[in-house]
This record gives structure tokens, sequence and C-alpha cells, in this order.
């Protein structure tokens, strides 16, 4: 894994700091490890600091009250999550696991807000990085509720080689079961649009490696969810 100032340096939101400024943050990162399945927080615990992830994968979920789970995001090495709580000082509103071993680097609350009020252009970085997440949430929240699972496992496919560089190899880095949670389906269903998808010469399946076949009609297809 990369040292921790290389993992700073490297994040959005402190790019074009001084080395003086870097040591600053460097000063207040906390390393961590998480093995796989282990709980990184829970919903309602108290929001106290982001993380970035060095290595590995995290989950964002909530559970109902039927033990049900739903996945909000997955992220990977290079992401952030958790930074809400930095802003509003309130509690977790879902849950955080390693899909993975994990390593991240913590950075508690009190001791970044300090840090934002020597450094000001800290937050309006991260108030930036927070817009991206929430269109990308809110973009989320409209293909669950407005786009059938077709349209919506096109968008995820399309997103996912966006991710890999463009390429139409892609290949995905969580379980299937995951990808249907993510996708506000169950694993059965999500293997019926696989297996259409594929039928209709749009991908081919090889285990979690997927050939994006037509680019343009699965674009199509994630745009207006007409095949």
């Amino acid at each position: 894994m990369r040292n921790t100032t290389e993992i700073i340096a490297d994040f959005p939101i402190f790019s074009g700091l001084s080395d003086s400024q870097l040591r600053a943050v460097r000063k207040i990162a906390v390393k961590k490890k998480f093995a796989k399945g282990e709980i990184i927080f829970s919903e309602g615990d108290e929001g106290n600091g982001f993380y970035i992830i060095a290595d590995g994968m995290v989950k964002i979920f909530k559970v109902s009250s039927e033990g049900k789970e739903h996945i909000l995001h997955i992220y990977d090495s290079g992401k952030s999550f958790g930074e809400v709580p930095v802003f509003t000082g309130k509690h977790f509103p879902a849950m955080a696991e390693a899909i993975t071993r994990t390593k991240v680097v913590f950075f508690p609350r009190s001791d970044f807000k300090n840090l934002i009020g020597a450094n000001p252009s800290l937050a309006m970085k991260m108030l930036a990085d927070l817009s991206v997440k929430l269109r990308q949430f809110t973009v989320q929240i409209e293909n669950l509720s407005l786009k059938e699972i077709p349209a919506r496992l096109a968008s995820y496919l399309i997103y996912v080689s966006g991710e890999q560089g463009g390429t139409d190899k892609v290949s995905l880095a969580i379980s299937k079961g995951q990808l249907a949670s993510l996708l506000g389906t169950v694993p059965e269903t999500l293997s019926r649009m696989f297996a259409k998808l594929s039928s209709q010469q749009l991908i081919e399946v090889d285990g979690r490696q997927i050939t994006l076949l037509n680019r343009p009609a699965l674009e199509n297809l994630a745009e207006t969810g007409k095949e």
C-alpha cells in the first residue's frame, strides 16, 4: 500500500495544498485496517469523522425492519465516505462494511474542523466533492424509481466501463448478489436480465467479466429504458 502522505496528496480535496499544509493533514490522519465483513460503523453511530479508502472496498447500506439489506453505495480505493457528519455533527445515517480486506485513512471530525479553520479552501473543495456525490445519489434514486431493471443494469455497466477507462471489457468487482442489492432487485431477476441482454447480443457474460458488444444500444437502453 502507498504511504499515507501519497494517498492524501492524490485525493481531490487535498490537491494544490502546499507541503506544509499536507504535513498538517498527515498529522491528523489515522490509518486503520478492517477484515472482510467487518463493520466500520453502524447506522446511528456518532459521526466522528470520515474515511479515504487506501486499499480495498466498502459498501454503504441500510437494513429494513424485515432484515433486508439494501446497498446504497460501493466505494473502492481512492474514494471517500462518511463526510457528511463532518459538517452536520450528526450520526451516520447508514452502515459501512468492508467487502474485502480494507485499509483506510481516517480523519477525526474535531481535528479536521480545526484544519478547515486554518485552510478555508478545504471546505470549498469538500463541498464540491459532496455536490458530485449528491448528483450521483440523485441519479441512483432516479434509476431505482423511474427505470426498469434492464435500464438500471445497462446504466451500471456503462458507469463501470467509464470507471475502468472506457473499455468494452468490464470487470465486476462485486458479487452479483451485491449488484442485485445495489440495483434494487434480487439475484434471480438480475440473472435473468443478464441472460436477456446476452440473448439480444448487447453483452457477453463470462463470470464477472462482461463484454459490451453494442455500446450505443446499451446507452439508449440506459437513457430511455427502451431496448
